[in-house]
Formats: structure tokens, C-alpha cells, sequence
């Protein structure tokens, strides 16, 4: 889905997110929230990705071009691309890999390179990589259907792409399994990472404290935190993942 964003005052960044109404009526009640998939700063537009599920994406999927829809953002804290960076490596699932799209859009912008591992549970189901490919990122796709996918699997590519890339940051969305991979791969390298979280929604904003995680402080106390309003970004190794 394409916005017209330009009357938009607030600067979009990679890793936050747009609450979406998705009908007139009362039903369904609440909004949904969308990661933006694209940023596309010439055009004052903003891109979401998603995939037809409930009633409130085939409520959107009705939406004909030229027709407004009502939504507010960005919400949330984005991802942190730092200055000079080397090479940074995209780990992402399913529809997690929209959440990561516009990172490579910002990385190419920057002139830092990226590399991404795609994982579904199909081939067909690999979401974005030609966009991701455009942006000029090496994208590794691992599937169920081609019995790549799994974490030992994952764990060997990420272990090789670190050698021929020299990877400096490391990002993650769409799977816990891979994130927990992520996680421990990056204490072991001692590299910068982030993942964005997903959760279920309902007010966005940080008032009904529905979408809660746990992060861990240095002094290895944990508190609970709210992903849309301290997220849906976060350090990876503070996040608690079970």
C-alpha cells in the first residue's frame, strides 16, 4: 500500500511504524500497526507491506487507489544506523523482512553496504528480496520447502557471510529462533545489534500497556517496557527472548 505522505511534518525512520484504521465503520475496532516497508523521500510517499490475514488487511486490501485512509505516525523508535559503518547484516522472516526493507533502503542512501538472510517457509513466501536486491544488498534465501532454514543451517551462513563480509552491525525481525541465533552470535562477535519486535497492538501509544517485553539492565535486573512506545527497536542483547 502507497500513502501520499506529503503532508506528513515528522521525518520517517526505518524500524517505526504507521497505525492503521482499516475501515469506516466500528468493526474491526482497532487499528493495526504496519512497519514502513519503503520510504520514498522524492515522491513524499511511504510503502506498507503486509499480508491479507484478517478482517482488518482485507478491509485494507479493499482500498482503491485515490481513496484516503486514516492513520498517525510514526510511532515507535527506529533503527540506529551508525556513521561509517562497514557492512551490516539483515536477519529476517516472513513478514519481518518488510520491517527491514527500508533499512537497506537508508543503508544505500548512506553508501553502507548490506547483506541479508531471508527465511520462509516457502519460496514463494519470500517477501521483498527484490527490493532488497535493488537497494543493492546480497540476499541469501533459506526456505522450509528447501530444508535451509533451519537454526544450525542459519547459524553455518551467518558464520561464513561474517568472514567474507566483515560484518560491523547486526539487524533481526519476524523470528524468535533466528533473533535468540542472532543474539548469541553477536555476543560472541561483540558486534552492534538490534531487533525490531513484534506485537499486538491496541493502542499504540503507550497508554494500555498491552504490548510489554523485558529487557535486561547491565546490573542484570530486568523491567518490563512497552514495544510500541520504547520499541519496537531495542538493543538485541537486552532483549529477554524465551
Amino acid at each position: 500500500m502507497i500513502v501520499d505522505a506529503s503532508d506528513l511534518h515528522i521525518s520517517a525512520r526505518p524500524g517505526q511504524f504507521f497505525n492503521v484504521l482499516c475501515g469506516e465503520d466500528n468493526f474491526p475496532l482497532l487499528r493495526r500497526p504496519f512497519s514502513i516497508y519503503r520510504i520514498n523521500k522524492d515522491s513524499n510517499t511511504l510503502e506498507f507491506l503486509y499480508l491479507v490475514k484478517g478482517i482488518g488487511t482485507q478491509r485494507l486490501a479493499g482500498i482503491k487507489a485515490g481513496e484516503t485512509v486514516d492513520i498517525f505516525g510514526p510511532l515507535g523508535t527506529g533503527f540506529t544506523l551508525r556513521e561509517n559503518e562497514g557492512t551490516i547484516l539483515m536477519l529476517a522472516r516472513g513478514v519481518g523482512i518488510a520491517t527491514l526493507a527500508a533499512l537497506a533502503q537508508e543503508a544505500a542512501e548512506q553508501g553502507i553496504r548490506s547483506v541479508a538472510i531471508l527465511s520462509a517457509r516457502t519460496r514463494n513466501d519470500l517477501l521483498a528480496a527484490e527490493a532488497l536486491q535493488g537497494f543493492g544488498a546480497k540476499v541469501y534465501k533459506v526456505t522450509d520447502e528447501d530444508g535451509t532454514s533451519g537454526v544450525e543451517q542459519v547459524r553455518q551462513l551467518i558464520e561464513q557471510i561474517m568472514i567474507e563480509d566483515e560484518i560491523s552491525a547486526a539487524y533481526t525481525c519476524g523470528s524468535q529462533r533466528l533473533s535468540m541465533l542472532l543474539q548469541e552470535i553477536a555476543a560472541e562477535q561483540d558486534i552492534f545489534a538490534e531487533i525490531a519486535l513484534e506485537e499486538n497492538m491496541g493502542c499504540a501509544m503507550g497508554v494500555c500497556f498491552a504490548c510489554v517485553c523485558d529487557i535486561q539492565e547491565a546490573d542484570g535486573s530486568t523491567r518490563t517496557v512497552r514495544v510500541c512506545k520504547e520499541g519496537p527497536v531495542f538493543s538485541l542483547e537486552q532483549v529477554v527472548l524465551a
